[in-house]
């Protein structure tokens, strides 16, 4: 832990358990959840597929690269893939993403805007990043977090939703510094409405899911979380400290979650850190790629069931769908309802 911190600092915080570098890729998470990644593409202008002018190897995931392609041809992202036994929760900073999947639903969010899904006893989705502007560059910034169903859930029906960026709460702390809530509640202010089946409707979850973003000599404090909990502080900007300890690098906080601590800015510019927190279901995890249950012959079956029937088909031309580069924000539902941003 201390190799991280820079020296001749403070003794560590009781708050802090643990703490380490954050590497490029997937970030480790504790139970509840399964995956955390963070996506920062700097995509130059878009040509006439909204697309950067060259084709992907169906595997670009270069992390020294300016951008990358990911598992898409002509536009980047990820065609079509299947899903079962968790949810995922897009939140998408900067940029836009395309999706449709096995429903019938599809949408367009970004700037802000959040997708809650849960894949349930499964669907097959795409998640595509159109090239709109032809004027300038196509900056793409979002999380993608994995959250597990308990055995209970993990065969439920299949839901989709999307939060606008206006809708979601966010919370000003003095003059410097702000909170975003995605799950869970902070000083008052209540998050996403999760979907039906998930983990997060459990109040002895204690889920949360929050963005805090610190200017200069901006500060928050993160109250203490219900015991037995899990709480895990990314920062993935470095340039901050927490807990009185200072950190320069990307670096990753797990924290006692009976214990309040202080996050606050260590540098001029504008830093950013994602919590991640929740009760551990503490159930077995198997899995395999898109698959999360608890048995491997749960996955199995899933391989088999997907194999059948595809997860309800693809009612889509092609595996790797884009709207009109022209369409605004919007989400479509399986029921044929239409949503915009005010």
């Amino acid at each position: 832990v201390a190799a991280i911190f820079s020296l001749c600092q403070p003794k560590m915080s009781r708050a802090i358990l643990a703490a380490s570098a954050i590497r490029p890729g997937p970030w480790s998470t504790p139970d509840p959840f399964l995956f955390c990644v963070y996506h920062f593409d700097q995509y130059p202008a878009g040509n006439a597929d909204m697309g950067p002018g060259r084709t992907g190897n169906g595997a670009d995931f270069d992390p020294s690269a300016k951008y990358r392609m990911y598992h898409g041809g002509k536009v980047p992202g990820f065609p079509k893939h299947p899903h079962r036994g968790f949810e995922t929760i897009t939140i998408v900073l900067e940029g836009v993403v395309d999706h449709a999947d096995s429903l019938g639903a599809c949408g367009r969010f970004g700037e802000g805007d959040v997708q809650w899904m849960t894949a349930g006893k499964g669907i097959s989705h795409s998640e595509m990043f159109p090239l709109r502007k032809t004027d300038g560059d196509n900056n793409l910034r979002l999380f993608q977090i994995w959250l597990n169903l308990p055995r209970a859930q993990k065969m439920s029906d299949p839901h989709f939703s999307m939060h606008w960026a206006d809708d979601i709460p966010k919370v000003n702390v003095g003059n410097a510094a702000r909170v975003t809530v995605y799950a869970g509640e902070y000083e008052g202010a209540k998050g996403c409405e999760p979907p039906p089946a998930s983990y997060a409707n459990k109040a002895a979850s204690d889920l949360a899911v929050w963005l805090i973003e610190l200017d200069k000599s901006g500060s928050v404090v993160l109250p203490p979380a219900k015991p037995g909990s899990n709480r895990s502080l990314y920062c993935f900007t470095g340039g901050v400290t927490v807990g009185g300890q200072q950190v320069r690098q990307p670096t990753v906080f797990e924290l006692d979650p009976s214990a309040s601590v202080e996050v606050a800015s260590a540098s001029d510019t504008m830093n950013s850190c994602l919590v991640l927190q929740g009760k551990p279901i503490g159930e077995p995890v198997a899995q395999h790629g898109p698959f999360v249950m608890t048995t491997q012959q749960e996955i199995r079956e899933a391989f088999m069931d997907y194999q059948k029937s595809q997860f309800g088909g693809w009612p889509w031309k092609t595996d790797s769908p884009c709207h009109p580069r022209a369409k605004g924000r919007f989400a479509k539902y399986p029921d044929g309802r239409e949503d915009a941003p005010k």
